[in-house]
């Protein structure tokens, strides 16, 4: 039977004795023919790199954009998130794991097929604003997130990579005309920390990745880390990360401190205690933050977001409900502070 989700790639090198070298993430992969990628979404047939998931939808709902977390991108409005299987990394704590861990080649129950068009359409018929790519790694079915940025783009809508960073260069300069917001996962600042909580060295290459979509695409980033107790809590690594944020993309990028829950193999670490959480935070603001938000607790007040100039009130949030924006063109309506983001007139 004709796999119906299976495109040839668009990222990808040939190679001598039918061998393809997969371009789309840092991993770089050399795939032997009949092999597959480190994704396992990704397979050699032949000497031609096929994709195996495009347009395979496991997850989709509709969704604030506060959950992704992303606070200064169009606060109170909705996306419509979209997910498949795979993933680059092999986080022992994934909380999707589900998905991370699934294999691409299976056809669970509720599974979509959706081309790029349909999942706009849908979106714009539960009347989102946007669309992103989350649950997994939207890397591993790049060719569909890229197709289906075009199309949304066409449409009006905004588009949002929920992403781990570990995307080529070549990938996110194919990706950036069309996409928006590149939310993205900063899970440690060594080497060592990123083995244990991803499975991956990648920290220089997620650094360099989210650099360039800041600095080079200019595109909006909100930055992420799940504080995971004794493995990358360490609070001196974490004063050099906060550093490096304020010092590469901007003392007024937001980042979002969030608590480890338990799952999968470190189902027996306990949750991050509050008390760390805030600690963890003002270390980001002695390093020079003006945004450092506290994450995956309810109603706590580093939820809300406070002018950093005068400390006026302006985004109040209840879960991921905004009750309140109080953004004027893009700046504090009491002192002016030009305030980093993107907002609805």
């Amino acid at each position: 039977m004709m796999n119906v989700f299976k495109k040839e790639a668009s990222q990808y090198e040939s190679l001598p004795g039918e061998r393809v070298r997969c371009t789309v993430c840092a991993h770089r992969c050399e795939i032997d023919e009949g092999k597959y990628g480190f994704c396992r979404t990704r397979k050699n047939e032949h000497g031609t790199l096929y994709t195996l998931g495009y347009g395979k939808v496991f997850s989709i709902s509709n969704n604030p954009i506060e959950m992704k977390p992303l606070y200064h991108f169009f606060p109170g409005t909705h996306c419509l998130s979209l997910g498949t299987a795979g993933c680059t990394f092999r986080c022992p704590g994934c909380q999707n794991w589900e998905l991370s861990r699934a294999s691409i080649e299976t056809n669970p129950s509720g599974v979509l097929k959706l081309t790029p068009g349909e999942s706009v359409e849908l979106a714009q018929a539960f009347g989102c604003e946007g669309i992103s790519w989350t649950f997994n790694e939207p890397t591993v079915w790049f060719e569909y997130t890229l197709e289906s940025a075009k199309h949304a783009k066409s449409k009006g809508l905004y588009t949002v990579y929920v992403t781990n960073g570990f995307l080529s260069p070549a990938a996110l300069d194919a990706l950036h005309p069309y996409l928006d917001a590149f939310r993205v996962d900063i899970k440690g600042f060594s080497s060592r920390t990123y083995m244990r909580i991803a499975g991956v060295d990648a920290l220089s290459a997620v650094l360099e990745c989210t650099r360039r979509a800041k600095s080079l695409y200019g595109m909006h980033v909100e930055c992420v880390t799940n504080l995971t107790p004794e493995i990358n809590d360490d609070e001196h690594e974490i004063g050099d990360l906060a550093g490096w944020i304020v010092s590469e993309l901007g003392p007024d990028i937001p980042w979002h401190v969030t608590r480890f829950y338990p799952y999968l193999h470190l189902n027996s670490v306990p949750m991050t205690p509050i008390e760390k959480l805030e600690s963890v935070r003002e270390i980001g603001v002695e390093a020079g933050l003006e945004f450092v938000y506290i994450g995956n607790v309810s109603r706590h007040p580093a939820a809300h977001t406070f002018c950093p100039t005068c400390s006026s009130l302006l985004i109040e949030r209840h879960g991921y409900e905004v009750s309140k924006v109080r953004v004027s063109d893009g700046k504090c309506p009491v002192c002016g502070k030009k305030i980093y983001g993107v907002f609805q007139s």
